[in-house]
């Protein structure tokens, strides 16, 4: 009987207070889709990170005829120079896993094929690049270590990181997170005082019906389970279309927009969602259940 009272309860008042419930689904959904983009973000940048970093390379170029850095003050490089620079980056192994050596004439290549719609091809020649050699590491952040061993060495022109440019792109990818994720929790916030104003509506207008619980003596979480439920359902479904919103994010914006305009990247995958989702629901249902538990223990007082 008590089970069945306090569903009956529940759904009384979930229906007493429609407008107001529909404002908390709303306001519930909004926000914690807004929440979801937040770690969809963090999770896609997590990914692009692991993606490229995989991939990056240092590059050290050598000295060509008129370079004016400071190590090629003798000229271009020379053959024993860079042997002596190939045979100093395979000692750095297992860091260095692999080196690849490019040649003016590749080098020149790589230029045209690139560049190959730019009228600035016509005016450049393979003489005019440098060779150089391409370094991948076993630890990209370990790029200190072959910058100290080799910038600034007779032979060497200079030595990139390409990990640089990327974290450029990164810190500016990880400042829209962060701009989303003040958004999610100014939502979330709003969404904490729409519940408590719908609690204390709630517990208003059912002030006789608590009373008389209270005198019949029924405690304290007994006549507040009603409308710790009441919360919680509300907050479920909103939870709920929030997820909705997230698998329609991931369905349509990233698998038939993002992806395939964006092929030389990664993005993430269902897994990413289906982690996500617990946390919509459970973040959803225990703020509203937490909410409405404070407010509850004032308003309900008789």
């Amino acid at each position: 009987m008590r089970a069945t009272f306090v569903t009956s309860e529940v759904g009384a008042g979930l229906r007493r207070n429609l407008t107001m419930t529909f404002a908390v689904i709303i306001t519930v959904a909004v926000s914690l889709a807004l929440f979801g983009v937040s770690l969809l973000v963090r999770a896609q940048v997590t990914t692009m990170q692991d993606f490229w970093y995989d991939k990056v390379e240092v590059s050290i170029f050598l000295c060509a005829r008129g370079s004016d850095a400071a190590s090629c003050a003798s000229g271009a490089v020379t053959a024993a120079q860079r042997d002596q620079i190939r045979a100093d980056l395979e000692s750095l192994r297992p860091l260095v896993e692999e080196v690849y050596y490019e040649s003016k004439e590749e080098a020149y290549d790589r230029f045209r094929e690139q560049f190959a719609n730019s009228p600035i091809v016509e005016n450049v020649t393979a003489e005019a690049l440098p060779e150089s050699f391409r370094v991948k590491l076993a630890d990209p952040t370990q790029y200190d270590v072959v910058a100290s061993a080799f910038a600034g060495r007779p032979g060497i022109e200079q030595v990139n990181d390409q990990r640089q440019i990327l974290d450029k792109f990164f810190a500016l990818l990880n400042g829209l997170q962060a701009v989303a994720l003040i958004i999610a929790v100014v939502m979330l916030v709003v969404t904490v005082l729409l519940i408590v104003n719908t609690m204390r509506v709630a517990a208003f207008s059912r002030r006789r019906e608590t009373g008389i619980m209270r005198l019949v003596g029924a405690s304290n979480f007994y006549i507040q389970l009603p409308f710790l439920l009441e919360a919680a359902v509300a907050a479920a479904l909103g939870a709920g279309l929030a997820v909705v919103g997230l698998v329609a994010v991931k369905s349509f914006v990233i698998d038939r927009v993002l992806a395939p305009s964006f092929q030389f990247t990664a993005f993430v995958g269902w897994d990413a969602v289906v982690a996500i989702a617990p946390i919509l629901l459970v973040t959803g249902i225990a703020l509203a259940s937490v909410a409405a538990f404070f407010t509850l223990r004032k308003y309900l007082r008789v």
